[in-house]
């Protein structure tokens, strides 16, 4: 028998009403949780204080089934719930989609370096291509097939993980009495000839 200990990482899928499609009904439950903050703010506390490691918002940016009989699973912008949230908590991690198909690497990235920095570093991105009819329609009809998807994807990754990296560490100086702020030589713009999306990310 293996020595080598194990550790189980647990994390809350936070939903409206619930995942399954009846749970709206069930007496005592907000129908309209879905976009109701407080519930996403009293799930998050809940989870902390069972120790659990993270919350994790999944995005769907249409409404992409009939709604007749059951709410949306989730209303709200992802990455501007966990800002609320964060505030809220103290060590909970802070999981959020975003597609890679639908948005663009410099917005996309400023967000959650945004969310990072309020967060004081809790956050993750769960980056999706996205297909979905509905999600196509909200976004003009641009319809984008699986393979180049998939490597708009990589290429949309791999950018925005060298825009969080365009900043170092010693970059800001922050001298008043010199009068000196940052270290211009520390910025690692990124060279939009060479980038997919012929971005230098100032």
């Amino acid at each position: 028998m293996s020595s080598v200990n194990s550790m189980l990482h647990l994390g809350l899928n936070l939903h409206g009403a619930g995942g399954h499609s009846a749970a709206w009904r069930w007496p005592g439950t907000n129908p309209s949780a879905f976009f109701d903050i407080e519930h996403y703010v009293r799930a998050a506390k809940v989870a902390e204080r069972g120790l659990l490691d993270a919350v994790f918002l999944a995005d769907t940016p249409a409404i992409n089934f009939d709604i007749t009989h059951q709410p949306p699973l989730n209303g709200l912008e992802p990455t501007l719930v966990l800002a609320v949230i964060a505030r809220e908590t103290q060590r909970i991690g802070l999981i959020a989609t975003a597609s890679t198909t639908y948005n663009e690497p410099y917005n996309l990235a400023r967000r959650f370096q945004s969310l990072d920095v309020i967060s004081r570093g809790r956050v993750a991105w769960n980056a999706v291509t996205t297909s979905s009819p509905a999600t196509v329609a909200n976004f003009g009809g641009r319809e984008v097939g699986r393979a180049d998807r998939y490597r708009r994807a990589e290429d949309f990754v791999e950018t925005v993980r060298a825009l969080w990296l365009s900043w170092s560490d010693e970059m800001i100086i922050a001298d008043q009495a010199a009068g000196v702020y940052a270290d211009q030589s520390q910025f690692r713009l990124l060279d939009p000839d060479t980038n997919s999306f012929g971005i230098p990310g100032h």
